[in-house]
């Protein structure tokens, strides 16, 4: 079963969309995914996205919500990581707050940037049981030092993910909240929460360094697992998602 639903987060709505398992009986165990930052390149009408995902996951027996963080697809509002951090605490209220879902197990799933955010906010919510982490940056250098810097904003102007004129009304403040969000200074503190850290060794846009660096610095339990021929973009890879899916089931009773 699908349910549609609306975030309402610093006055903005952002649609989301609940699986529901059709297994057993509820509470669920509930998983959160989390996107990460849309490239604006066409879809590929064969791709069935972020619900295809969902489907899947809810079909094991997980509770699974989907949300566009503010700035993306239909959401309201403009791209801001900080901004992204209070999208996901809004949509763990709203999960933790379902009678169908067990407040006790609530796992995040992200990608790239959407894994940074996941990061950041279990670190310091321990609402969160546990964080799968796909092609997670271990901060945001690679986007906001010298030129890169400079042109984001257009970037992301052009594609949509910022809508007005106006934003940001601070340039600085808005790309602080980049280098805030940085898994590397927090990774550490979801300890002794599990965490399972994926990463292409093919990825071009966020280097495997990064996985090692979190791996690293993490606390137990931790797991690394690194696919040789992925690239960034690893909701396609069925290694990585096989992967997450028995870790959900292997954690899901621990």
């Amino acid at each position: 079963m699908r349910q549609e639903i609306t975030l309402k987060v610093d006055g903005l709505s952002l649609p989301g969309e609940i699986y529901f398992p059709e297994v057993a009986a509820p509470p669920y165990p509930a998983l959160l995914l989390c996107h990460g930052i849309p490239s604006g390149a066409p879809r590929d009408p064969t791709d069935s996205g972020y619900p295809g995902l969902a489907r899947r996951f809810a079909a094991a027996g997980f509770l699974t919500l989907i949300f566009n963080f503010r700035g993306c697809g239909e959401a309201e509002g403009n791209i801001d990581m900080l901004g992204w951090t209070r999208d996901l605490k809004t949509a763990l209220d709203y999960v933790s707050n379902l009678k169908e879902a067990d407040g006790h197990r609530l796992y995040l799933l992200g990608s790239s940037a959407g894994a940074a955010i996941s990061v950041y906010v279990a670190a310091t919510d321990p609402r969160v049981t546990g964080v799968i982490a796909f092609a997670c940056p271990a901060e945001f250098g690679f986007l906001t030092d010298g030129e890169r810097a400079k042109a984001l904003v257009e970037r992301f102007r052009t594609i949509g993910l910022i809508k007005d004129a106006d934003f940001p009304p601070s340039p600085n403040d808005w790309l602080d909240g980049f280098r805030r969000v940085s898994p590397i200074r927090c990774v550490d503190k979801i300890s002794p929460r599990p965490l399972l850290l994926i990463h292409g060794e093919k990825d071009d846009l966020v280097p495997v360094e990064h996985a090692r660096r979190l791996y690293e610095k993490a606390g137990p339990p931790k797991e690394l697992l690194l696919i040789p021929d992925a690239g960034h973009q690893l909701r396609f890879e069925e290694k990585a998602i096989a992967a997450a899916l028995d870790w959900l089931l292997r954690h899901r009773t621990a």
